[in-house]
């Protein structure tokens, strides 16, 4: 008798969380989860844009092979009719149920979140999520904006509500049905929060005072920044309060204040969504469901808070590509409880600062393109075959590589230095990497180069990330066949992540070199 799934994904979360060593953010239920979990605290999206992003992690196959690195196109139609996570589950037997943003929504999800082929019964979609981009914010002068920075009062927005309020209340109700009708349950839910405007309930202002908060540890352009690599955050451009400040384009900056403000509300955003998590998992306990149930916590990319002088998504940086990944998975990552003691008990952010620290910690460099054979063999299924070098006429296969065997040595305290490189992996030194993308129109940052359309990109940055070094090379990128051209280099970034932990500081052009540039 297999295992549920819960998959949680949340947009635009980078790893600040207490059970990642945050010391400023409140999240004591995520933290609980980790405690139960083991967390990859190395794990990178594969592209830093939402469609992309999921598209490839719910297939477990890389943007080249989804060929999508915008909105504008639907994988089956455009690249191959390619299996996903949850249609592998359905076809196994399982109830596949999406609440809130799985898919991106629109084309890239056939305007259906591809169902029916991923999902048993039609995705769920918040009703107040149409208001997201509304004017919902109220100004210092009493009028409604939409802006960046939006802490609001939940009873004055339509429907007295928030879409992230309203997917917690669905995915609650769908789990008390599975505790009725006892079928095998895939039950994938995704927040918006803390995706851009950063609209919470203005009480969770209070845990994080102005003074409290700082700015980014670098908050400037790096010198040495090839200028292919910055992304001009255009996005956050558009909205009101960044408009009103007049912010000279691209390389602004904002004022030190906004910044601060930028940085609070997205903090008070996470523990928003904290206690979105909190009551989920609480009422896994409550159907009496966490005996039987994997839980997966990832995010589809990460989110700059400054850092390089950059906001939002769109570039190959840590802080763009790295996510949270954890699984709890009963008996294996925690000890399973007795009948009605509680493994998730709802923590209320306002009064828990708990400081828990994860069940198992691994460092390994993980890709979120292994979700799919991950959560096959934590199911207990067969796991997709790898995929051949060219899989577009490949409906089931994976490009991914299962990562169930770093979960035992994450408990041990000493991790085993190398435990070598399977056959799906891609390695330098018989390490595994993960690889990110980002494509770009043109060698200097202009109004679309976060978000290029395909029939615009001529450049595509191919970042590899191992334990030690981030490593990207800015190439020429024809895409009407789709093909990279490596012997054209735009640009190159080399950082040290032991010297440089924040990627300030590229030594591409640094000779010196030479023997680690082969090996990369």
């Amino acid at each position: 008798d297999g295992m549920n799934v819960l998959f949680i994904v949340v947009d635009d979360l980078r790893p600040v969380l207490g059970c990642y060593g945050d010391k400023l953010v409140r999240s004591p239920n995520i933290d609980q989860l980790a405690s139960r979990s083991v967390v990859f605290s190395n794990a990178y999206a594969q592209q830093a844009i939402c469609a992309p992003s999921r598209v490839s992690f719910l297939t477990g196959r890389r943007p080249d092979t989804t060929r999508l690195y915008d909105f504008y196109s639907y994988w089956r139609v455009h690249a191959g009719n390619y299996s996903t996570m949850p249609q592998y589950f359905k076809e196994n037997g399982y109830v596949t149920m999406s609440v809130g943003k799985v898919f991106h929504p629109g084309v890239s999800s056939n305007y259906s979140d591809d169902y029916p082929y991923s999902w048993s019964i039609p995705p769920f979609h918040p009703s107040t999520e149409k208001y997201e981009n509304d004017k919902t914010c109220r100004g210092k002068d009493g009028k409604l904006y939409a802006n960046l920075v939006c802490p609001v009062d939940v009873t004055e927005m339509p429907s007295s509500t928030l879409p992230d309020i309203q997917s917690t209340e669905e995915a609650i109700h769908l789990l008390n049905g599975m505790k009725v009708n006892k079928q095998k349950f895939f039950l994938a839910v995704g927040y918006h929060k803390p995706h851009i405007p950063l609209r919470y309930p203005q009480e969770f202002l209070k845990l994080y005072p102005l003074e409290n908060i700082t700015l980014a540890p670098d908050p400037w352009v790096p010198v040495r920044l090839p200028a292919v690599a910055y992304n001009p955050w255009t996005d956050i451009r558009q909205r009101d309060d960044v408009k009103a400040l007049n912010v000279s384009f691209p390389y602004g900056p904002l004022p030190d204040d906004f910044q601060r403000q930028i940085r609070q509300s997205y903090y008070a955003a996470v523990s928003y969504l904290d206690m979105q998590v909190g009551l989920l998992l609480n009422a896994l306990d409550d159907v009496g469901l966490s005996n039987n149930t994997i839980v997966v916590f990832t995010a589809d990319h990460g989110w700059s808070l400054g850092e390089h002088g950059e906001w939002a998504k769109y570039s190959n940086f840590d802080v763009a590509t790295r996510v949270p990944l954890m699984f709890y998975v009963p008996g294996m990552t925690a000890s399973s409880v007795r009948q009605g003691e509680r493994l998730f008990p709802y923590l209320d952010p306002f009064s828990h600062i708990l400081g828990l620290v994860p069940q198992g910690r691994s460092k390994r460099v993980v890709e979120l393109v292994s979700l799919f054979p991950t959560l096959a063999e934590l199911a207990g299924l067969r796991v997709p075959p790898v995929c051949p070098k060219a899989s577009f006429h490949v409906t089931l296969c994976t490009e991914g590589t299962s990562i169930v065997r770093y979960f035992n040595a994450s408990r041990g305290k000493v991790e085993e230095e190398k435990d070598g490189c399977e056959d799906t992996d891609v390695c330098v030194n018989e390490e595994p990497v993960a690889l990110s993308q980002y494509p770009r129109p043109a060698d200097t940052p202009q109004w679309n180069s976060d978000k290029p359309k395909l029939k615009d990109i001529k450049i595509m940055g191919y970042s590899m990330r191992t334990v030690d070094y981030r490593y990207t090379v800015w190439v020429g990128f024809n895409p009407n066949n789709f093909s990279a051209n490596f012997k054209d280099v735009h640009a190159g970034e080399l950082y040290v992540v032991e010297t440089d932990p924040n990627q300030d500081y590229n030594i591409y052009n640094n000779t010196a070199h030479g023997v680690l540039f082969q090996k990369l």
